[in-house]
């Protein structure tokens, strides 16, 4: 138990990273008419691949054509 408090404020900045990614990749998934495949697909790897999820879809999912 004492780990985890000594680990704690290690892991806040990933934590908050990590959620404002998700957010940030989400709201901009549903402004876009188009992505490299379906929408809710990216919303799995958006939501479910942790940190690299969203980076995945900023980097490959967005259609800027």
């Amino acid at each position: 138990m004492n780990e985890l408090r000594e680990l704690l404020p290690l892991l806040w900045p990933l934590l908050l990273i990590q959620l404002a990614l998700i957010v940030f990749a989400l709201l901009d998934l549903r402004q876009r008419a188009a992505t490299r495949g379906p929408k809710w697909v990216w919303v799995l790897v958006i939501i479910f691949v942790n940190i690299i999820g969203p980076i995945i879809y900023f980097v490959v999912g967005r259609n800027d054509a």
